[in-house]
């Protein structure tokens, strides 16, 4: 793929129907760079290299490193309690808030229900009148017993490095990470977009989206706009050097993923982590209104890559161009999407029928002839940007099933489990979801 890299990017997103697309990667400490397509069908303005996109939870990721600088200052540990920071911190179960750490916001074990997008509006307060708001917010799971996907979480994370900082999220970013590295196209504002190229989020039907960004508050969980360049360069610094003194401290395993098809088997601290053809993969991914981004890093090759795109069928467009990458420059084999099994698997799918319900998403399994179907709605400020998602599942193994939405390439992956206690889970899309119903 490397070779003619830049014809190949263009070959792809025709084929995966995405507008634009970026790729950035380091091999070898050589930086290469390469853009196809256009930022926005509506202006048919053309993509580059050094445009900014939304490169929206790898935002996470930086906010973890700006804590760990904190841990290594001695501000904190890992296992202090948020409301040592934060007092006026409240969620609505008591045992949640008195014993929620910084650890587990990092590593998604909180259990508080994480999908709040609250507009709080623009001033800059506006992340701490989100974390005022999650005094309502109910728990997904108990503290600490299960890894589900938690964006509040991390947007309290960066409540908690405003207070110890005594400035703003974006400043504190600007300030410890940005600058330092050097990165001249990584931004968090709209203004501040505005002066580079910036691309629009497209949506299934092809068309740009009706909005361009998440609302100010998510800030330290999604809001970071950058090239793909920028981005590599911010990884390098946590194989190299440069922001922690340890920063390998952040990829020590935290937590098994109940559903290891999607992103990886486990969490670190900020870092997903997986395993490629007997190599350590470490990643993130980032997905907005209609922009997806995806950073992977090798530490055994020093390989790094960014790759961002703005519609189509970016999930599994990402996971091509990982797949071809990855062989050409390290002889790595990515693994392949988990898809339906060369044989039917025979299981009892009526135990796993019902309502499943979360703050953003409700999620309802019913029986069909040969298997389940799944219909997942998004609820709350995100409902109406969102058409809701019906597929049928087919087992792989006795609690995990894939299906995928009519002409979407990419299959999804859903694994049905218990807590400890017994209570029934299902584990989509990175977050567990109890059934209610």
């Amino acid at each position: 793929m490397a070779p003619a890299l830049g014809s190949r990017l263009a070959e792809l997103i025709a084929a995966y129907e995405v507008p634009g697309a970026a790729l950035a990667y380091l091999h070898r400490g050589e930086l290469h760079e390469f853009a196809a397509g256009v930022l926005n069908r509506a202006t048919g303005v053309e993509a580059t290299a050094d445009s900014l996109y939304q490169v929206g939870s790898i935002t996470k990721v930086w906010t973890a490193t700006l804590l760990m600088q904190e841990i290594e200052r001695g501000g904190l540990t890992l296992d202090t309690p948020v409301i040592e920071v934060l007092p006026e911190f409240k969620v609505a179960d008591a045992a949640a808030t008195a014993g929620v750490t910084i650890r587990h916001l990092l590593s998604h074990t909180s259990g508080i229900d994480g999908d709040l997008f609250l507009d709080t509006g623009r001033g800059d307060d506006c992340v701490e009148k989100y974390v005022a708001a999650c005094a309502d917010l109910a728990q997904n799971h108990p503290l600490g017993v299960t890894q589900s996907y938690c964006n509040s979480g991390f947007v309290i994370a960066g409540r908690v490095l405003e207070k110890l900082a005594g400035r703003r999220w974006d400043d504190v970013l600007r300030e410890r990470i940005v600058e330092p590295l050097g990165l001249t196209h990584t931004w968090t504002l709209p203004e501040d977009v505005l002066r580079f190229r910036g691309a629009m989020g497209h949506l299934d039907s092809g068309d740009p989206a009706p909005k361009w960004g998440l609302m100010r508050s998510i800030g330290p969980a999604g809001l970071i706009c950058a090239r793909p360049a920028d981005v590599v360069a911010f990884a390098r610094a946590h194989l190299e050097g440069g922001l922690l003194d340890d920063p390998a401290a952040m990829r020590e395993p935290q937590v098994d993923i109940p559903n290891p098809h999607t992103l990886g088997r486990r969490w670190g601290i900020g870092w997903i982590l997986d395993e490629w053809d007997g190599h350590q993969v470490v990643s993130h991914g980032g997905n907005t209104i209609g922009q997806h981004a995806m950073l992977w890093m090798l530490p055994g090759t020093g390989t790094i890559a960014c790759v961002t795109a703005n519609g189509g069928h970016s999930s599994a467009f990402t996971h091509r161009v990982a797949t071809e990458l990855f062989a050409e420059l390290d002889g790595v084999a990515v693994p392949a999407k988990l898809g339906p099994p060369a044989e039917p698997v025979e299981t009892d799918v009526a135990r796993f029928a019902g309502r499943y319900e979360r703050a953003g998403a409700r999620i309802t399994i019913s029986e069909r002839e040969g298997g389940l179907r799944l219909l997942l709605e998004t609820t709350g400020e995100l409902a109406a940007l969102d058409e809701p998602v019906e597929m049928d599942l087919v087992a792989v193994d006795e609690v995990t099933f894939v299906g995928r939405k009519k002409g979407d390439p990419d299959w999804s992956s859903a694994v049905f489990y218990e807590l400890p206690d017994g209570s029934p889970y299902v584990h989509l899309g990175a977050r567990a979801t109890p059934r209610t119903a």
